[in-house]
């Protein structure tokens, strides 16, 4: 499964907000800029997040977009639905034909889809900021992290 551009930048957004001291708001310009996203985009997709209940906005000079909830709360499964990603893989749809084989490989291609659905709901955003922190520690970089 490749993740589209618009399932890229949305978690590439959401992990930049868990990356925040105590997930304070962060304005859309300067998620923007440190994950080379453009900001009228990036303001797209951050209102369908929202609309979803997965980040809230704060207005003011030191508004900007902040998590909803911890990252532990939020999965990746739950991010890219927010933004309309496809999760399945395959067309629901039966083969027509009566052939045994046909069966199993419809089956079989059900069957993996549906872990990797699966899957993609266990993991969260927290998961992915271990990750991330973990990595740059490994490389000695500092807490500023492009995804």
């Amino acid at each position: 499964m490749k993740l589209t551009t618009r399932g890229q930048y949305s978690v590439k957004a959401l992990l930049d907000l868990s990356l925040q001291p105590k997930y304070g708001p962060v304005s859309v310009r300067a998620i923007a800029n440190r994950q080379d996203i453009p900001a009228p985009y990036l303001e797209k997709l951050l209102i369908e997040m929202r609309r979803a209940g997965l980040v809230k906005s704060i207005r003011g000079s030191v508004g900007g977009y902040q998590l909803a909830r911890e990252p532990v709360k939020i999965s990746i499964g739950q991010i890219l639905e927010s933004v309309g990603e496809t999760i399945a893989y395959l067309p629901d749809r039966a083969p027509t034909s009566a052939q045994a084989e046909d069966w199993v490989t419809f089956t079989l291609w059900q069957r993996l889809n549906q872990k990797l659905k699966e899957a993609i709901y266990s993991i969260t955003l927290a998961d992915l900021y271990y990750d991330a922190r973990s990595r740059q520690a490994s490389l000695g970089e500092e807490a500023n992290f492009v995804v």
